[in-house]
């Protein structure tokens, strides 16, 4: 069970000069079947670099363009309340994914295989109820209390007079936002250091500037606005990088006999540990991890921003198909990795690893464009949302109410600067694991905030103290 050798991947420097990536033969412990062929990091390439470059330049000016709009402190979290459907679909989407769906999940596929679709199905089934259940009475409730964040929305839902809400929301956020931005600008690094050879430093450094300067000049809506350019790239490069993986092993029938020769358990729904307490509570916890979507308050956000209830309806449909070919597309590119690269000593290279040997320069710097808008598109939100819980929810509400809009949103933008150089810190130190990172601070903002966000829609009896101890 061999690739297909018709596009077989260079042993050799191409013949225009560029020394591409030289494959060599290793033999690691993740590997199912020994031997493997893995790249050494390559040299800087120009294609790779212009192509990245560009889009820097694009970012920049979706931030100026949306600067207009964030000069008061409801413009520069909410965008003013005014986006429309398709830009809240791709950007909850883009947001809730971030680097953890093309690095994390991808590699994750490369380390359990099809056990890893159980993530797919709880992801699909927690947008869908997002959408569905969740987003029009939110929407309600935060327009009726003019609310520009879950914090403000909660605060007034439950008449909370000492601001005890506020307060215990900026303690949560603030720590798990911390370890969100660090995974983020993590997989900034892994993403440079395998697409172009930079140091994994230089590619955080590089990643961070970006974010800061469109986030900090144009506000959410250059976020939610760059979100939906960063979606499409998203939707574009998972729709079709698995497909030529697949190609590129011989077909679907010889990738599978490929890789069931090599071991059996990573084609098994239930993974290594089969029917079995162990494997089905493996399901279970994986399914369990789309549950956040009903209640991560960087997601709510894109509820509380859209234009009206209408536009909720029409953006879930476009939501719940983004989220499929997502997260689909990212389990079946580690499948098809472990095939094609089956000895990576880093599972969550295996995207990286695929695009720079199956695809030209060019494209592989689309490729690398589309890693950095996974993670741009979350970290950014992740600032926007732990500046508004400082500013909005303590500094506003709680010390300085007389404050005035403009001189908000200008703090608001300096601090968005600092909230980002606290994650670098954090992203310099180590480990430097993407999913284990990212899956810490999801689920810490989500099992604070979702079942309080749930029980004060649908739930009357709800009470302040339930809804603090809830936290």
């Amino acid at each position: 069970m061999t690739p297909r050798t018709a596009r077989a991947v260079p042993l050799e420097p191409r013949a225009n000069g560029n020394p591409g990536r030289r494959l060599v033969k290793t033999r690691t412990a993740a590997s199912p079947r020994g031997a493997a062929t893995v790249p050494e990091a390559a040299g800087p390439n120009a294609a790779i670099i212009a192509v990245v470059v560009g889009y820097f330049l694009v970012l920049v000016g979706i931030g100026w363009w949306a600067s207009r709009e964030s000069r008061s402190v409801k413009g520069f979290y909410v965008a003013g309340k005014k986006l429309p459907s398709w830009v809240i679909a791709f950007s909850s989407n883009t947001t809730g994914e971030s680097g953890w769906l093309l690095l994390g999940l991808t590699g994750m596929g490369y380390l359990v295989g099809f056990h890893a679709l159980w993530v797919v199905l709880g992801e699909v089934l927690g947008v869908a109820l997002a959408w569905a259940v969740v987003a029009r009475p939110f929407k309600e409730f935060t327009d009726r209390y003019d609310a520009i964040t879950v914090p403000d929305y909660l605060t007034d839902r439950f008449a909370d007079r000492l601001n005890i809400i506020r307060i215990v929301s900026a303690v949560i956020i603030f720590t798990m936002v911390g370890a969100y931005t660090a995974a983020q600008l993590t997989a900034t690094g892994k993403a440079f250091s395998s697409f172009i050879g930079t140091s994994y430093e230089a590619g955080v450094y590089i990643g961070l500037a970006v974010i800061l300067l469109y986030t900090s000049i144009g506000g959410f809506k250059a976020v939610a606005y760059s979100d939906v350019l960063q979606g499409v790239l998203m939707f574009l490069c998972l729709l079709i990088l698995p497909i030529v993986g697949i190609w590129h092993a011989g077909g679907w029938g010889e990738m599978l006999a490929g890789i069931g020769e090599a071991d059996p358990a990573l084609l098994r729904p239930m993974g290594e540990h089969g029917l079995t307490v162990t494997g089905v509570m493996s399901a279970i916890s994986y399914v369990g991890i789309g549950l956040a979507f009903l209640g991560a308050p960087q997601l709510l956000t894109r509820f509380m921003s859209a234009r009206n209830r209408g536009q909720i309806s029409r953006g879930g449909v476009l939501a719940v198909v983004c989220i499929v070919v997502f997260d689909i597309g990212a389990v079946l590119t580690g499948v098809a990795g472990r095939y094609l690269f089956p000895g990576l000593a880093d599972p969550e290279t295996v995207l990286p690893v695929m695009s720079t040997e199956l695809f030209p320069a060019v494209i592989a710097g689309v490729i690398l464009v589309v890693v950095l808008a996974a993670i741009m598109s979350t970290v950014d939100s992740l600032l926007i949302l732990a500046s508004s819980s400082i500013v909005r929810d303590v500094m506003q509400k709680i010390f300085r109410p007389d404050f005035s809009d403009w001189g908000l949103a200008m703090i608001g933008r300096g601090l968005t600067v600092v909230l980002g150089l606290a994650g670098l810190g954090v992203a310099l130190s180590e480990p430097r694991m993407i999913f284990w990172f990212v899956l810490f601070a999801w689920s810490g903002l989500a099992s604070a905030f979702t079942p309080v966000v749930l029980c004060s829609l649908f739930w009357r009896r709800t009470t302040l103290a339930g809804a603090v101890w809830g936290m």
